[in-house]
């Protein structure tokens, strides 16, 4: 109560007190953040974080066709109400753009349409009969020009339609590159195309010039384009220390990879960080870092309704599949899954769907063998409880004296002891296991500790030992059949 004790006029004095007015479960809502190349056409300068709803404003804000926006597109098609903030980069100033080619040759002897497909997205260009190699060349370069959504400009020469990434640096060697991907496409009569896969890009920007920016806002999701050691090592780095006891502002970051199964492997038996989700993106041909806003927005719209409950089948809308013989078998992702990568399949109808969030955790401080963070619902499931468990704390108790259990108060006094906190924790407990995400009260009543600390006298100390609940991916039967039954 804070009303005044020196009172001598009449008065009857009402307060009002909030500290029990709710009393359920807290809401955690997800902040995203999505960092990639911006262009010159953007109108937000380089380093600034600025909220998003929509796919057309990254697109004004970053520039048509940069990575940012090609992020956003797939972002808001799997999440309209995350809250989304960017935070465009300039390409390094040692940055190399990769380029690929179309290389067209003979004369159209018939009407007809090139099918090119540029990170997934298709572009056509009508041929007229008698068109050679440079007109249907010239025709393609006008029309992945007029395209402004493409990751690529275009430019032709004598039939070599040049593709350049707008943005520089290694991402722009994953934009795929070909022709006729859907059934019933082909070239016109008399034209032949022979495609050279996008290469060259290198030099990624700095991921450090975000982290400088972030301060002690709170995102509980991150996404970028970048795999790369240096910005990959800066952002486990800073994720690491926001999920510290200290900070408590912990988030994950997302980033896709397209590469060989042995390059795959390789890559993420060389990581070890559980604030950190790297797909395979074989099994698409959009570009990885547009697989990485996909299954990002995902993760984000469904792990803030239920941290616990696995994301397996969640369709990647936007993403298009690779066709099938350069898809990865069942048995090649499972592989993938002991090696730190995070896999997506595609089912019949062609979608592309998640199949397991894992982060790159492999290993413990002593280099054994650790499951502990290898699910990313693992790691969403705590940055709940952490938060719930402060809030209530936090706003039940904020001013609270404390003393030792047996002490007399009188009533409205509020005091924080040891019994009261256990009780506090064994209650939150009965919330988080009507929420789905713990399990074993008798375990962690009996584990439970609540003491105050023998050096500080306004400290007190918990130990919290919930059993987070699991997610059920394997099912495992024997049909035990029999051609006759006994009986019979």
């Amino acid at each position: 109560m804070s009303i005044p004790t020196n009172l001598r006029a009449p008065i009857l004095a009402v307060e009002f007190d909030s500290s029990r007015a709710f009393q359920g479960p807290a809401l955690l809502a997800y902040k995203a953040l999505l960092v990639g190349g911006r262009t010159a056409g953007g109108s937000v300068a380089q380093a600034v974080i600025t909220r998003i709803t929509s796919a057309d404003e990254a697109g004004e804000k970053f520039g048509e066709g940069s990575q940012l926006h090609n992020m956003a597109q797939r972002w808001f098609q799997n999440n309209k109400f995350t809250e989304v903030y960017a935070c465009g980069l300039d390409d390094d100033a040692a940055g190399v753009p990769a380029t690929g080619t179309f290389t067209f040759s003979g004369t159209a002897t018939a009407v007809g349409t090139v099918y090119a497909y540029i990170g997934g997205r298709r572009v056509t260009a009508a041929v007229d009969s008698g068109d050679a190699a440079t007109d249907v060349g010239d025709a393609l370069a006008a029309a992945i020009t007029a395209d402004t959504s493409l990751p690529v400009t275009a430019a032709n020469v004598a039939g070599v339609v040049t593709c350049t990434a707008k943005n520089d640096g290694e991402p722009g060697n994953d934009i795929d590159l070909r022709v006729n991907y859907n059934e019933g496409e082909e070239l016109p009569a008399g034209v032949s195309c022979a495609v050279v896969a996008m290469a060259s890009g290198a030099t990624n920007p700095d991921i450090q010039d975000v982290i400088d920016i972030l301060g002690d806002e709170w995102y509980q999701i991150f996404v970028a384009p970048y795999t790369d050691a240096t910005n990959l090592t800066a952002i486990e780095t800073e994720l690491s220390d926001r999920f510290g006891p200290t900070e408590m502002i912990d988030g994950l970051y997302f980033a896709a990879k397209d590469d060989t199964l042995a390059n795959l492997a390789t890559f993420g038996n060389g990581r070890n960080s559980p604030h950190v989700e790297t797909a395979e993106a074989t099994d698409a041909i959009s570009p990885p870092y547009e697989v990485a806003a996909a299954i990002a927005g995902q993760v984000a719209a469904e792990g803030s309704t239920d941290p616990a409950r696995p994301f397996q089948t969640l369709e990647l809308k936007g993403i298009v599949p690779a066709p099938i013989t350069e898809r990865f078998t069942y048995v090649e992702r499972n592989s993938l899954l002991f090696d730190g990568i995070a896999t997506i399949y595609a089912d019949q109808a062609g979608k592309v769907r998640i199949e397991r969030c894992i982060t790159m955790y492999q290993k413990n401080a002593s280099q054994a063998d650790d499951i502990a963070y290898l699910n990313v619902n693992t790691l969403l499931t705590l940055m709940y409880i952490r938060y719930d468990w402060r809030q209530h704390i936090l706003t039940k108790y904020p001013r609270a004296k404390l003393a030792d259990d047996g002490v007399r108060v009188a009533p409205g006094q509020s005091v924080m002891t040891p019994k009261t906190g256990k009780a506090e924790a064994l209650a939150k407990f009965r919330q988080w296991e009507l929420l789905g995400l713990v399990e074993n009260f008798d375990q962690f009543k009996n584990d439970l500790v609540c003491v105050r600390s023998q050096s500080d006298p306004d400290r007190l100390e918990w130990t919290l030992p919930p059993d987070l609940v699991n997610q059920f991916r394997i099912g495992g039967s024997t049909i035990q059949f029999l051609l006759q039954s006994p009986a019979a």
